[in-house]
């Protein structure tokens, strides 16, 4: 439970970061390629096992780590893609509801994980309770003709939660959660690094101080985010006790969504609609359940 609760305040620090950064208007780019850089030294530094070149490409987890890389940088652009011509209240919503990937593949993989009736209200409520907390009315019509465009993202980001699942599930031991979380942030890192020749525009940002100090932020709290929930889903399985893989893809999720609206309310001094007060109502009464299970 407390590997969930860590990565459930890495990831909503995430938001904060992000949410900050737009405050003050600095280049999301070149924070995204140095926080990748930074989760991958992390990763090296707090991983105690034989870390060099035959230990890494004798794994049996590299091919995953690599794609699962090369998806966070391509994410990265289409959510910013789909923000601009979809709208970000779709986007939003896309990139929220993909949880339901994962979830469905924990169920199909995970033999101790099955679905019964509480995890099924539970599971349909944390689906309800995201769309009602991110829902913002549209001040622009979005695009009809690229509605293909937050599909793809559902699609996309849905498959990179899944693939940890499977990584985790089939290939990354408990104690090798470090090192593999340090390869993918490498993966992911390289791949920034050669998008960087395509926008030449934010070279001179990597010089800037605040990138890099922001950078190493987001890299920290990037880190736990995949450390700590590879961890919780780790402890199911080499404990045969605590959450099934499905409840800790619902429970994270959602309570992200919720706790990160709430600091956009306390902190950033957004206004929440009667819609998004009744997504948080049943955001709480999902967690309940997933307690409960």
């Amino acid at each position: 439970m407390h590997f969930l609760l860590l990565c459930i305040v890495s990831s909503t620090a995430i938001f904060v970061i992000f949410k900050t950064i737009d405050r003050f208007n600095i280049p999301t780019f070149p924070v995204i390629v140095i926080n990748y850089l930074t989760a991958t030294i992390l990763g090296f530094m707090i991983y105690s096992g034989p870390s060099g070149p035959s230990a890494i490409l004798g794994s049996r987890w590299l091919p995953i780590s690599a794609l699962i890389g090369v998806m966070f940088i391509l994410m990265f652009f289409l959510v910013a893609y789909s923000s601009r011509k979809a709208g970000l209240s779709v986007t939003t919503v896309a990139s929220k509801m993909s949880v339901i990937f994962p979830i469905a593949f924990s169920l199909m993989i995970d033999p101790s994980d099955r679905l019964n009736l509480m995890k099924s209200a539970a599971i349909l409520i944390a689906l309800g309770g995201v769309v009602l907390t991110v829902y913002k009315p549209a001040k622009v019509k979005s695009d009809r003709s690229v509605i293909f465009v937050p599909l793809l993202l559902f699609v996309g980001m849905g498959i990179v939660d899944s693939l940890v699942k499977l990584a985790q599930q089939n290939f990354v031991h408990d104690n090798e959660t470090a090192l593999f979380s340090a390869i993918l942030f490498l993966n992911a890192f390289l791949s920034g690094i050669l998008a960087m020749f395509f926008y030449r525009k934010h070279r001179r940002q990597f010089l800037k101080l605040k990138a890099w100090g922001w950078g190493l932020l987001l890299g920290t709290v990037n880190f736990g985010s995949i450390f700590f929930l590879v961890r919780a889903l780790n402890f199911r399985s080499d404990a045969g006790s605590g959450m099934d893989g499905s409840v800790i893809f619902g429970a994270n999720n959602i309570s992200i969504v919720a706790l990160s609206v709430l600091v956009g309310l306390l902190v950033f001094k957004e206004k929440l609609s009667f819609i998004n007060w009744m997504g948080i109502v049943l955001s709480a009464l999902a967690l309940l359940l997933f307690t409960l299970v």
